[in-house]
């Protein structure tokens, strides 16, 4: 345990640093644009290395795989780790690319994004919705399908994002108001959220400290105050003006 409580320690501190990175954005993309993106996505996805590091200890004891937000978001990081493949461009990334968001001139996004009770403001780290799909589902025939994972737990999860965490209503709502593919995005923090959650609820009641300055801080949120509702999406839209 003393082992899971210094992984525990290292994802607060990550998640503490993510929220620095996230609120001097605005200010340094005045400054620097390129630095304010890789700033925020290097930072989430010291976010997304330090859950998988907590998985890699604790997996013997708690199944990640059984639940949609832990299982989606270790499929986010193995993607962004190995990047073997051209999918999960954050929207910050793909809009400050050659030609800017002009390149999008007069094009409108859905943005979706499942409601977290009680949490207030809450970040935006965006994916193309179909990038998860398309790691996953064998039926899309994607040159970038996971090649690591067994039909069986690839299905499993093309499940868990369309029933769980209700991509087949977000992909219904985008076809009926025509939205091409590529303009869905999915705000990927409030599964974040959830599966931190998730894990430290079960860490907790197995007898984890949160010890470390961190961990202390970030406990009471993630165990007794902040709950995500998996089954409601909110949506929003962006047009390119």
């Amino acid at each position: 345990m003393k082992i899971a409580e210094r992984a525990i320690d290292k994802l607060a501190n990550a998640m503490r640093i993510y929220a620095e990175a996230n609120a001097r954005f605005d200010g340094l993309k005045k400054v620097d644009l390129q630095e304010a993106i890789d700033n925020l996505d290097r930072s989430f996805e010291a976010k997304l290395e330090a859950f998988h590091s907590l998985y890699d200890i604790d997996k013997a004891a708690f199944d990640y795989f059984e639940n949609a937000d832990t299982s989606v978001i270790l499929l986010l990081r193995n993607a962004i780790h190995h990047r073997d493949h051209e999918l999960f461009s954050s929207w910050n990334e793909t809009m400050a690319q050659e030609g800017g968001p002009l390149r999008f001139l007069g094009a409108e996004f859905l943005i979706a994004s499942h409601y977290v009770v009680g949490g207030g403001h809450v970040a935006n780290q965006l994916y193309k919705a179909e990038d998860f799909l398309l790691r996953v589902d064998s039926e899309l025939n994607s040159p970038a399908l996971e090649s690591k994972m067994s039909p069986k737990n690839r299905s499993k999860i093309a499940d868990q994002l369309r029933a769980d965490l209700r991509f087949n209503e977000l992909l219904a709502k985008a076809n009926a108001e025509r939205y091409p593919t590529r303009q869905i995005y999915l705000n990927v923090i409030p599964i974040f959220i959830s599966a931190v959650c998730r894990t430290f609820k079960s860490l907790k009641a197995r007898g984890a400290s949160f010890a470390g300055f961190d961990a202390s801080t970030y406990e009471m949120h993630f165990t007794d105050e902040l709950q995500v509702d998996l089954s409601v999406l909110s949506y929003k839209t962006i047009r390119i003006r």
